[in-house]
């Protein structure tokens, strides 16, 4: 094989629910589009624990090749010998045991956030994944992004200063007495690990980490002290969760650094869906501080404010086939435009780069991080008196789930 010759990643698909469908319709966009030319993605198969049926139904409708096996169980998905990584998309409440299930079988594997429901989940993952010799990463999408790349640039270059201070915020008005009214939906349901914390709030705590925690020299960086605020749904889950960060810092590092992250689903950060009511998240240093606008787990403008009187505007579009191709991708009812895009295809390409490089996680986010923030949000729990039942918060292996 040529070195100009990309290299083609055999994808399995666990789970065929909506965030499974964006991800693989986006996993199946020409990485030309995106200007990467080393890897190609294919789905070799998907299953769904509910029938084969379903599968079959989801490759048709995410276009995977006609190639592409139907599984109406997880259990024979992992045993494909034709499959070179998993992207487990089921609901965060079933990540451990789904997770262990495919490195015990031998399979890389991409999970979507929340990793799992507590950090001894985690760290047991992470001994499987280390002793098995697999790629294990969590699917942090926003990480990959060419706008998370520039911020991150902005503070490990100087160009802000000492930076010392986050705000971000991820918070949506769901109107969760109506909406939710018979309390079986996921945000709020605490038998799949519903509440604002786990789905929404991973997005603020991940902005104040790879901003404050990931741009300190690796030998440096030490868990931040977590105090927090939360108030509960009538089921018992999180409805609105404030979290204040301590990152320990050094002063050659430019001391302690402090981080305010919201999340909500009784109120939201963007009321009017436009931008209006100002950024999502806000670095901030001694020389100026960079703004993120757009929902914060996709966000699609920056702005830099410099004490020197510079403000530069950049808007971060999502690439994709383009206007004319008939192809639209979104999240559940929301699509974007056409040829736009979602987004998902950067982490799949760091994942699929991974496995080519012989890496074992995540380049910007590593497994050791993921158990630190794991460990914030059982803290934050724990300080907000919410325990999920027993079952979803056990470290036993193979526990059989609702």
């Amino acid at each position: 094989m040529s070195s100009s010759t990309p290299k083609t990643i055999r994808w399995g698909i666990l789970a065929t629910g909506l965030i499974a469908q964006t991800f693989t319709k986006d996993l199946l966009v020409d990485p030309k589009t995106r200007n990467v030319h080393s890897v190609v993605h294919t789905v070799g198969a998907a299953a769904s624990s509910s029938s084969k049926s379903r599968a079959e139904q989801f490759l048709k409708d995410v276009g995977a090749s006609s190639s592409a096996k139907a599984y109406g169980t997880y259990e024979e998905l992992v045993k494909d010998p034709e499959i070179d990584i998993i992207y487990v998309a089921t609901p965060h409440s079933h990540h451990y045991q789904n997770v262990m299930l495919c490195l015990e079988a031998g399979k890389n594997v991409l999970c979507e956030k929340a990793f799992t429901v507590n950090a001894a989940q985690l760290k047991i993952l992470v001994k499987k994944a280390k002793e098995k010799n697999l790629f294990l990463m969590e699917a942090v999408w926003t990480r990959y992004f060419p706008i998370s790349a520039y911020v991150r640039d902005l503070v490990t270059s100087g160009r802000l200063g000492n930076v010392t201070r986050v705000y971000a915020d991820f918070s949506m008005s769901m109107d969760p007495e109506k909406s939710f009214a018979d309390n079986k939906h996921r945000m709020v349901n605490v038998n799949l690990a519903g509440g604002a914390l786990l789905d929404l709030g991973i997005y603020s705590i991940t902005w104040c980490f790879q901003t404050l925690y990931l741009t300190q020299p690796k030998e440096s960086r030490k868990p931040p002290k977590v105090m927090a605020a939360m108030s509960h749904f009538r089921t018992g889950a999180d409805q609105q969760t404030t979290i204040l960060l301590d990152f320990p810092r050094s002063k050659e590092l430019g001391g302690n650094a402090h981080a305010i992250a919201t999340t909500a689903i009784v109120v939201s950060g963007d009321p009017d869906e436009k931008g209006t009511a100002g950024p999502g998240a806000r670095i901030q240093g001694d020389k100026g501080e960079v703004q993120i606008n757009g929902p914060i787990c996709r966000p699609t403008k920056s702005r830099l404010i410099l004490q020197d009187g510079t403000v530069e505007d950049k808007d971060w579009p999502q690439p994709g086939p383009g206007e004319g191709s008939g192809w639209r991708n979104g999240f559940g009812g929301d699509m974007n435009p056409e040829g736009v895009g979602h987004g998902m295809f950067w982490e799949a390409d760091e994942a699929a780069m991974a496995l080519i490089e012989g890496r074992k996680e995540g380049k910007y986010e590593d497994l050791e991080e993921s158990v630190v923030i794991m460990e914030v949000m059982d803290e934050v729990r724990r300080q907000g008196n919410f325990k999920y039942p027993e079952k979803l918060e056990s470290t036993e292996y193979p526990l059989k789930l609702d």
